[in-house]
């Protein structure tokens, strides 16, 4: 199923629901559970009754006069991720550049700039904020303290069955669905906050800043995470068009080193890390005011957002 939140003027505000198969209408699951997240946390009982609801419920509004939000608005938790290497290794490189415009393209050039053996040996993760979610068709307000936005072509998934200590050959199971993430950067407060060895902060953490959506795919409508295409378009010219079988750690890989010693819950948010060439960081470009960003990943959809500058 690919589930939503949406909101309808014959409905109301912010209601869960399904999307039929055709993709024409949305079948409205209020009858069953008051939002998405309790749909998560109902288990294979709750997905059992949300499939009956899509032949028998009685609420159903066209797809294309609804509003979409966030297919979680506010998730139980949010950790982003760097699960591909060739977005790491070229950001390494541009921002070396960056910060060091005569210097750094010798280094580079050199081999001086690497990925740090760390990264290869695990999967590492920051905290974002789970209050700071918006979906596909909303703006992006571009915080006042940043000159350079950026976006970041992520996939994302939420978890269907907490735990701890979860084995890799296991963690697919616990895996509910997945979703397109757009992971907004202000990229020069980032670049300044990160030299001090903690981080990102605000780079990461303003409002409207973690954009996903449009459907949360539940995940037996994916057979292989592993096999799909992602793209990201601005203004409708294509930046990015690669792959999710580019991908360096696993999700299930990743699922293990969370939950080591930590109990992992139903409705908690991952995101993969910008797959390679997502970024306008690795381009040497960065948006404008009304740039509209699209990031499409095949079976899920596409999440569409603008950016505006504040005052």
């Amino acid at each position: 199923m690919k589930l939503c939140t949406y909101s309808h003027p014959g409905t109301g505000r912010m209601r869960p629901g399904a999307l039929t198969s055709d993709g024409a209408m949305i079948v409205d699951l209020a009858a069953r559970f008051p939002d998405i997240l309790a749909l998560i946390k109902a288990g294979d009982e709750g997905l059992a009754a949300a499939r009956s609801h899509l032949d028998d419920g009685e609420i159903r509004v066209p797809a294309l006069d609804a509003t979409l939000h966030a297919p979680l608005p506010v998730p139980e938790q949010i950790r982003d991720c760097m699960l591909f290497e060739k977005h790491v290794r070229q950001a390494m490189q541009r921002i070396a550049v960056m910060r060091k415009p005569l210097l750094g393209p010798w280094l580079v050039k050199a081999g001086f700039v690497k990925v740090p053996a760390t990264w290869y040996a695990m999967p590492v993760y920051y905290k974002a904020n789970r209050f700071s979610v918006i979906g596909t068709g909303e703006d992006v307000l571009w915080p006042r303290y940043s000159q350079v936005m950026d976006f970041e072509l992520e996939m994302g998934f939420v978890l269907g069955k907490g735990g701890k200590n979860i084995k890799a050959r296991d963690a697919r199971r616990h895996i509910f669905g997945y979703t397109v993430f757009n992971d907004f950067s202000a990229r020069d407060a980032q670049s300044a906050e990160m030299q001090s060895m903690l981080g990102p902060c605000k780079g990461k953490d303003f409002d409207t800043g973690n954009a996903m959506g449009p459907y949360l795919v539940t995940a037996d409508e994916i057979e292989d995470p592993y096999a799909l295409r992602m793209q990201a378009r601005v203004n409708g010219k294509t930046w990015c068009d690669s792959n999710s079988s580019t991908i360096h750690h696993t999700f299930e890989a990743l699922l293990e080193r969370v939950s080591a010693d930590e109990t992992l819950h139903p409705g908690e948010f991952f995101g993969s890390g910008t797959v390679g060439d997502g970024s306008g960081l690795e381009h040497g470009r960065f948006l404008k005011h009304g740039d509209v960003v699209e990031l499409e990943i095949e079976k899920i959809g596409v999440l569409r957002n603008r950016v505006l500058r504040q005052g």
